[in-house]
């Protein structure tokens, strides 16, 4: 049986395959100019006035959020509206905001600052501070030198709104040229107002007395030590001397019983407390308290009259 004789290919020639066409990239233009949008040639509208009125409204808001935030605080404060959820005002700006215990003072310090300021500057010069540590050389200076340290600091730095640095050199040298004699004496009754000064960080509202006057300052004994305070760091009770006697006896009362049990939380509260309440008597119940306490910790302190 004869085999299949296989078959030949032809020697054709062979045609290439049909290829798929390719996609041709996106050509780039040639120079950059080319897509560049002149921005000259772009006409911008111009503001209207009532655009115009509502930037500067806007602006103003920006800069004088610290000016609002210290009246809020001043309201919060003196409405007494923390009290549904804290004890006092510094543990709930605490919790509220984060401050800590001196920045809502410095705030509420600033706002009446620049009250002062807003009356004496021209509106139409807009040349007011915008943050709180511009006018916080200027707390502790009487309305009339606020003004007119505020409108020099605003010329030194060259019609512009100044730094605190500025404000504060200026301040400086008024108190370098002014010597203002101590008005404190020694026995009178100040509360410590720390502001500024980190060494009485924490004393915010501590009353005292007056054991030392020096030039600028005054050694003030409290219930938990001795502080020393420039004069600006304090203010006087004004208290009679019958009312001064009294206020010298409970704290030579809280300085002990802080030495003997100042460790116990109960005690500390204690005197956390009568420690800041600058007044000339206690309750029938502080008394108790005290008195009890006292007895807790063996402490004898009769009171002389």
């Amino acid at each position: 049986m004869s085999q299949p004789t296989s078959k030949r290919r032809k020697n054709t020639p062979t045609t290439p395959a049909k290829s798929k066409p390719s996609l041709k990239p996106v050509q780039e233009p040639e120079s950059a100019s080319a897509v560049t949008v002149d921005v000259e040639a772009v006409e911008v509208p111009e503001m209207t006035e009532e655009e115009q009125r509502d930037r500067l409204n806007l602006e103003r808001k920006v800069e004088r959020a610290f000016y609002e935030a210290g009246k809020a605080l001043m309201e919060l404060r003196d409405r007494r509206l923390y009290r549904s959820t804290h004890k006092t005002f510094e543990e709930y700006c605490k919790d509220r905001f984060g401050y800590s215990r001196r920045q809502p003072y410095l705030l509420m310090d600033a706002a009446v600052v620049f009250d002062n300021l807003k009356e004496k500057c021209d509106p139409l010069d807009h040349i007011l501070p915008t943050n709180e540590r511009q006018v916080r050389p200027l707390i502790n200076l009487k309305p009339s030198q606020q003004q007119k340290v505020w409108q020099q600091a605003v010329k030194e730095a060259g019609g512009k709104v100044p730094s605190g640095r500025i404000v504060q050199n200026i301040v400086d040298k008024i108190r370098d040229r002014t010597s203002v004699p101590n008005p404190y004496r020694a026995g009178e009754i100040c509360v410590i107002q720390p502001k500024d000064n980190p060494d009485l960080r924490g004393k915010s509202g501590y009353w005292g007395i007056v054991t030392h006057v020096g030039q600028y300052s005054c050694t003030v004994k409290c219930w938990d030590g001795d502080y020393t305070a420039k004069v600006e760091h304090l203010k006087s009770l004004e208290l009679l001397d019958e009312d001064c006697r009294f206020m010298q006896q409970l704290c030579e009362r809280l300085r002990r019983l802080h030495e003997v049990a100042g460790r116990d939380e109960a005690v500390d509260w204690l005197l956390q407390g009568l420690g800041k309440q600058g007044k000339p008597y206690l309750s029938a119940l502080q008394a108790k308290l005290l008195a009890a306490v006292e007895r807790e910790y063996g402490i004898d302190f009769k009171s002389k009259k």
